[in-house]
């Protein structure tokens, strides 16, 4: 990778890149914790974290909200003379930020990168050219597409919904636009392709066939999986689970809801869960919850990072900054193999009144910090050994004899109610959960 990357203009002036000056610093951009070179059981801290920059919420967000006007000024959109240079300019600004950063991949919907023709035609020929330019970006500084996908949740026309809409004439517009995307991730070398249904689920259950459109969505992935494979794409399909909002209820409800579909339809062999902390919160779950649950189904992927506000029940994509929670999903996800083809994807943004151009350095480096934080803690917890062995004696009773038999599928119910005659002292051995807790807490302090 080069050391950053500027074009004909410099965004972000005055800020060089990013070094590792250990947890004693008081240099509010300079990394703490995370030392990408460092090695935490037999890997670098780079290989296992995976960092990707989110295009969206990095350079295309403004700060509005419902209740404000953007506070968000981006140069890179106001010093161009039209919505392509504007795209150029702007992606110019994120691959210096990348770099500056020290980042090795970023994600992108098709909308971040090139701006909406008039005709889907002009769309696509708008994607084809940014993403020749992006291609350049990438061989020049050595910064990899950890996953594309495409934005149909934007548009007025997928206000009902884009591959469930009720009007076909929008599922073959959807299918023109992903057709794209997936050409796209292709050229770039994308590790992954990602299907969010933003609007993939209901307002109402009176105006809504709820069978025929979940039938339409598997279809579409079908014929999406079909087409990237045919045109020689070997990476990974996510889908990114997320209860509602924008929508009431979204079919990709959590993980549990996501696994069940995948394997209801036979998707499951070439899909994984694109799993985000905020969207676990907001479906009632712990982020540890929903790696654990797709780890144990064999289909843990990839995670958007962020984090979002217990006391709000919405979607807020703060950057994450709990090392306890960054433990537990460190502690998950390499215990589930590590990352393949997935990363750790910062779909996080700066708060309206973080203005500065400095505090989107500041924020990804808080995040990739509380990961370095949370991937020592992990390692620690399964290089001791305490906290698994503890779970793996918990369930000894099953490693042999009746209990191995019952795991295997030997016994009958019968077999089972006779082994169980007699009560006997059995039901109440100690969880430790106290204990694990205090070893846990132990590790996030490096004893």
């Amino acid at each position: 990778m080069a050391d950053y990357f500027v074009g004909s203009k410099e965004y972000f002036p005055g800020i060089g890149k990013i070094g590792y000056e250990g947890p004693k610093s008081d240099n509010p951009l300079a990394f703490k914790y995370y030392d990408a070179e460092k090695t935490v059981g037999g890997k670098k801290m780079k290989d296992h974290l995976r960092f990707a920059v989110a295009y969206w919420h990095s350079f295309c967000a403004d700060g509005a909200d419902p209740f404000g006007a953007a506070t968000h000024p981006h140069p890179w959109i106001s010093d161009a003379k039209c919505p392509m240079e504007a795209a150029e300019h702007k992606m110019d600004a994120a691959f210096e930020f990348i770099t500056k950063l020290g980042a090795e991949f970023y994600a992108f919907h098709d909308r971040d990168m090139a701006p909406e023709g008039a005709t889907p035609g002009e769309s696509e020929k708008n994607l084809q050219a940014l993403t020749a330019k992006a291609k350049e970006r990438q061989k020049a500084t050595g910064v990899k597409l950890l996953w594309g996908t495409a934005n149909l949740f934007t548009h007025p026309r997928f206000m009902n919904g884009a591959a469930t809409n009720p009007e076909f004439a929008v599922l073959a517009l959807v299918a023109n636009q992903v057709k794209a995307a997936i050409d796209a991730t292709i050229e770039l070398d994308g590790q992954g392709y990602t299907f969010w249904g933003g609007r993939e689920g209901y307002m109402s259950l009176l105006n809504t066939d709820l069978k025929r459109e979940k039938d339409h969505l598997a279809k579409f992935l079908i014929a999406a999986r079909d087409y990237a494979r045919a045109q020689g794409f070997k990476g990974a399909f996510y889908i990114e689970p997320k209860p509602m909002e924008p929508t009431k209820h979204q079919y990709d409800y959590d993980t549990e809801t996501v696994i069940g579909f995948l394997r209801y339809y036979g998707l499951d062999k070439d899909f994984r869960l694109n799993i985000e902390a905020n969207h676990a919160e907001l479906a009632g779950h712990d982020f540890f919850h929903e790696l654990e649950t797709a780890a144990a189904a064999g289909l843990f992927g990839s995670v958007d990072a962020n984090r979002g506000e217990p006391r709000n029940g919405w979607d807020t994509d703060q950057f994450p900054n709990s090392y306890y929670e960054t433990a537990l999903a460190m502690y998950a996800i390499l215990r589930a193999g590590g990352f393949t083809t997935g990363g750790l994807n910062f779909d996080a943004k700066i708060r309206r009144n973080s203005v500065d151009p400095a505090d989107l350095f500041e924020a990804h480096i808080g995040g990739m910090d509380a990961f370095a934080v949370g991937l020592e803690a992990a390692s620690r917890i399964i290089t001791s050994g305490k906290i698994p062995d503890f779970v793996k004696d918990r369930y000894a009773s099953f490693d042999t004899g009746d209990g191995a038999k019952f795991e295997k599928g030997d016994l009958t119910l019968e077999d089972l109610a006779k082994l169980g005659g007699d009560y006997g002292a059995f039901g109440v051995t100690s969880g430790k959960q106290e204990r694990l807790e205090n070893i846990l807490n132990q590790y996030l302090l490096g004893l």
